[in-house]
Order: structure tokens, then C-alpha cells, then sequence
């Protein structure tokens, strides 16, 4: 069993925009964005990528589960391992789904409904037995979806709306910055308040600063500018994150060498990885 005070963050899906399996991928992993964040017994789940499937088994081995999955938005690459999760076929099992970017246009069920219906795919959203809710709320809200953990959100600037998090458990901080682009020598001030100080902020870090001008209004990030904003809000342990599919393993290794040297702890995400606060 957990220890009660334990907290800690481990990556099931480390990549952004679509699943890259193969030789060039299996250090730092070819899933997409599925984060699992542990608070003492609670488990909170972050995005519902191809990393999810691989997240089921090992929660299945908890027996029964009371838990949260909160989504950053619902582009493809972060729900379409959600028709895979093993956990949610449980009738024992609760989960309680969450998103701060579709009101009031959208409802987070609805969405899925879509995503999981003919002729996208043939197995319907109802298919699960676990006891689903689904709470849409608004990025900037305060969240207490269990006894003394405390979610803050903030907007991100991503094509059609996503929301970061910060989870904060024990005087101890973990944060999920990611799908947000940031605009050249213009801090962007709601995710430096999000992550102010905290003690872990994992970030969208899709391209280089060299690579970013071409892909302008894509809505994604530079692992230089996740250090500037974590240099600026004072955080200690910075994640790069969401890696670009064409980004191989040599590719990672270069970065993970140059973020080392402009920012020593930097770390650098692959898939299987746990860290704690």
C-alpha cells in the first residue's frame, strides 16, 4: 500500500501529436502524454494519451479504485488511449473525469461520446462498467477532488483551449504545463503563476527555440523556454516534456546535454520515470 505522505509524478506517455513506436524511440518512449501523480493513497491521472493503456494494468492490481483523471483538452493524441484503459471496464472501479477547457460551448462527456462513436470507432463511451462522473469547470478554478489535495488551473494558449495544473499535496508542489505556446520575450503570466516556486513543473517542450518560428500558432512550446520560465518563477526541478515525434533518441540525448548545462537538474521525460518532490 501507498504511504500516506508519499507524492510523486511517473510518465506513462512522454510524446506529443501522435504515438511513435520503434528502435529510434525506446529510451525515452513513443507513447503519448499520460501522467499518473500519486498523493498518499490518491491516485490522479493526467491525460488520457496512448500511455494510458499501459497505465490500466498497474492500476488494476490495486484492487478497487476511487480516482481522478483530468485532461489538459481533448486533441487526439491525449484521449485516444482512453477506449484502452483497462481500469474503467471494472464495475468496482469510480473515476471521476475532469476538464477546464470546453465550457461553455462543450461538455467533457460529450466529446468523448463523439470521439468513441461509429464511424470513428465502434465501441461506444457507455461500453465502460466503472462508475463515471464527468465535471467540466473553468481553467482558473481551485479543485479539492480529494481530502487534502488541492488542484490550481490557469488557461494555456493552445488552439482550441487547454488547461494546466498544479497539484499541491504536503506543502509540496507537482506541475502540468502542457499544449501551450508561449510568445517570444513575452513571459506568458498564467503559467508563470501557476508554477510559481514549485518544486516540480513538468513542461511542453515540443521544439527548439531554432525549431519554433515554423511552427508558429501550433501551439506548442521550447524546452529554452520552459528554463526561463522556470528560472523566473523560481522552480527547482524543471521536466521537459512532450517530446515531438520526430525527435529520436539521439535527438533527446543532445537536448537533455544542453538543458544539463544551462540548467543543472534539468530533467529530461522518458517514459517508465518516477520523481518526486
Amino acid at each position: 500500500m501507498p504511504e500516506k505522505d508519499e507524492f510523486y509524478v511517473r510518465f506513462w506517455g512522454v510524446r506529443g501529436s501522435i504515438a511513435c513506436p520503434g528502435p529510434d524511440t525506446v529510451r525515452y518512449g513513443g507513447n503519448t502524454s499520460c501522467l499518473e501523480i500519486r498523493c498518499g493513497k490518491e491516485v490522479l491521472i493526467f491525460d488520457a494519451g496512448t500511455g494510458l493503456r499501459l497505465l490500466g494494468p498497474a492500476l488494476d492490481k490495486l484492487g478497487t479504485l476511487d480516482a481522478d483523471l483530468f485532461f489538459t483538452h481533448t486533441h487526439l493524441d491525449h484521449i485516444n488511449g482512453l477506449p484502452f484503459f483497462s481500469s474503467a471496464f471494472s464495475s468496482a472501479n469510480r473515476f471521476h473525469f475532469w476538464a477546464g477547457h470546453l465550457k461553455p460551448d462543450h461538455r467533457l462527456r460529450d466529446v468523448l461520446n463523439r470521439a468513441m462513436s461509429p464511424p470513428l470507432f465502434p465501441v461506444p463511451l457507455d461500453i465502460f462498467h466503472a462508475d463515471i462522473s464527468y465535471n467540466d469547470f473553468n481553467a482558473g478554478e481551485v479543485l479539492r477532488p480529494k481530502p487534502g489535495v488541492v488542484l490550481r488551473t490557469q488557461p494555456l494558449n493552445h488552439p482550441s483551449n487547454a488547461t494546466g495544473y498544479r497539484v499541491e499535496y504536503n506543502d509540496k508542489s507537482i506541475c502540468y504545463v502542457t499544449d501551450t505556446e508561449h510568445v517570444v520575450g513575452s513571459p506568458d503570466a498564467n503559467v508563470l503563476k501557476l508554477i510559481d516556486r514549485a518544486d516540480i513543473v513538468v513542461y511542453d517542450a515540443t521544439y527548439t527555440d531554432e525549431e519554433f518560428p515554423r511552427h508558429i500558432r501550433w501551439g506548442h512550446s521550447t524546452w529554452q523556454e520552459c528554463l526561463r520560465l522556470c528560472d523566473a518563477a523560481k522552480v527547482k526541478t524543471a521536466v521537459i516534456y512532450h517530446h515531438d515525434p520526430s525527435h529520436d533518441d539521439a535527438f533527446m540525448d543532445r537536448i537533455a546535454v544542453d538543458a544539463a548545462h544551462a540548467r543543472p537538474g534539468t530533467v529530461v521525460a522518458r517514459e517508465g520515470m518516477t520523481l518526486a518532490p
